[in-house]
C-alpha cells in the first residue's frame, strides 16, 4: 500500500463499559485506561485514533487534549458537532491544541442526530442541518488560514476575528484536516465542497467505487475551490492467525449478538441515516460480499462501523484493504473488540503488511 495512507484505530469514549463487545472492565474510561490505549497505538504502529462523540459521553475534545499531552505521536481524530461548538470557539480550541501538540490535531465533523436540546441546541430539517454544517466548516477553515475574518451567514457570524495561536503550516499541511461522513444527497454536497476527507462505512467495493466517482463529479459540478477531496474507510476488521479461526470467531460473535439482540452494539440505529440504511440493506445480497465482507452483524444489532466486518487472516484483510486503496481510499479507521488487545494484534500483524 502507499506510504501516504494513514491508519487510525478507534477509542469509543463511552461511560458504559462493553461498547460493541469490548472488555467490560472496571474503570474502562479512566485516565489510566484511556492513556494505555493511546500509548498502545503509538507503540504498535498506528497514526492515532478516532474518538467517539455524543451527548452523554465524556467530552471528546477534553479527552483528545489529555491523550495528546500523554503521548508523543498519537494523532486524535476529534469528532465535533456544529451547534455543540460555535465556529470561532472551536477554531481557537483546535488551533491551541494543534500548537501544543506539534500539529497532531485531526477533526471529524459530525452532523448526525444527537440529544440537541440537552445542550441547548436545535436544528430544523435535513437541509437546515447540512447548510449549517457547510457554513461551520467553511468558517472554521477561514479562521485557521485568514486573519481579521468578517463573515455574516445564515447560521453563524464573526467580526474582525483572528484566531490565536495561528495554525503553523507543516509539510504542506495548511490546517487540521476536516473529515466528514454522510451518504444523503445533502451530505454529499457538503463533502464535495467543504470536506478534506470523506469517510465511508464498510460498503462493498462496487459501492465505494460508485460513491468516489460521484463525489469527484460533484466536486467539479459545484466548482470546489479546495485541494482534491480525499477518501477514507471506517470499518471493523476481525483478524486472527488463520482464515478458519477468524471465521469461527466471527460467527461465534454474531451468534452472541443474536442472543442479546445486539445489546451494546446498536448505537447508530436509533434514527437510521441514509448511509446506515445502505449498510443494513447489504445482507439482502448475502452474508459475505466481495472476498470477506461479513454483513451478518447488521442483522443482529451491528451499527455504524460494526455493521459489516472484514474477516480473515492478516493477509486476507490486508488484501481486501489494498483493493479499497486501489479505488482511492487513503485514510483507514479500523477497529475490533476488545479494543486494546486487538489494536496490538492488528498493529503487529496487519499494519506491516499494509505498509510494505
Amino acid at each position: 500500500m502507499s506510504s501516504n495512507s494513514e491508519f487510525l484505530w478507534y477509542i469509543p469514549n463511552d461511560t458504559k463499559a462493553g461498547h460493541r463487545g469490548d472488555a467490560a472492565v472496571e474503570n474502562h474510561n479512566s485516565l489510566e485506561a484511556l492513556t494505555a490505549q493511546a500509548a498502545a497505538l503509538e507503540d504498535h504502529g498506528w497514526n492515532g485514533a478516532l474518538i467517539g462523540t455524543g451527548w452523554g459521553r465524556p467530552d471528546t475534545f477534553t479527552l483528545a487534549a489529555v491523550l495528546a499531552a500523554r503521548t508523543k505521536t498519537f494523532q486524535p481524530l476529534i469528532a465535533v458537532r456544529p451547534g455543540y461548538w460555535r465556529p470561532a470557539n472551536f477554531a481557537s480550541s483546535a488551533a491551541t491544541l494543534d500548537y501544543l501538540s506539534g500539529g497532531r490535531v485531526k477533526v471529524n465533523v459530525v452532523s448526525g442526530l444527537d440529544s440537541l436540546a440537552a445542550y441547548g441546541d436545535s436544528e430544523g430539517d435535513q437541509a437546515h442541518r447540512y447548510a449549517r454544517t457547510k457554513e461551520f466548516m467553511r468558517l472554521v477553515r477561514r479562521l485557521w488560514t485568514e486573519e481579521k475574518v468578517t463573515f455574516t451567514g445564515e447560521h453563524f457570524s464573526v467580526t474582525d476575528s483572528t484566531v490565536a495561536p495561528r495554525i503553523q503550516i507543516r509539510d504542506g499541511r495548511l490546517h487540521p484536516k476536516l473529515y466528514f461522513g454522510g451518504a444523503s444527497a445533502a451530505a454529499e454536497r457538503v463533502a464535495a465542497t467543504e470536506a478534506d476527507v470523506q469517510l465511508f462505512w464498510g460498503e462493498p467495493l462496487d459501492g465505494v467505487r460508485d460513491r468516489i466517482a460521484h463525489l469527484k463529479a460533484l466536486s467539479k459540478e459545484l466548482d470546489r475551490d479546495l485541494p482534491p477531496l480525499e477518501f477514507g474507510l471506517r470499518i471493523t476488521t476481525l483478524v486472527r492467525d488463520t482464515t478458519e479461526q477468524a471465521w469461527a470467531d466471527a460467527e461465534a460473535k454474531v451468534a452472541a449478538m443474536a442472543e442479546t439482540e445486539g445489546a451494546g452494539w446498536s448505537d447508530h440505529r436509533h434514527a437510521v441515516a441514509v448511509g446506515q440504511q445502505r449498510l443494513l440493506d447489504l445482507h439482502a445480497r448475502g452474508d459475505v460480499l466481495d472476498d470477506n465482507l461479513y454483513t451478518a452483524p447488521g442483522k443482529f444489532g451491528g451499527g455504524g462501523a460494526g455493521t459489516t466486518w472484514l474477516v480473515g487472516s492478516a493477509a486476507d484483510v490486508a488484501r481486501s484493504l489494498r483493493k479499497y486503496e486501489d479505488l482511492g481510499i487513503t485514510h483507514f479507521i479500523l477497529s475490533d473488540t476488545p479494543y486494546l488487545s486487538e489494536s496490538k494484534r492488528q498493529g503487529d500483524q496487519l499494519l506491516p503488511l499494509l505498509r510494505r
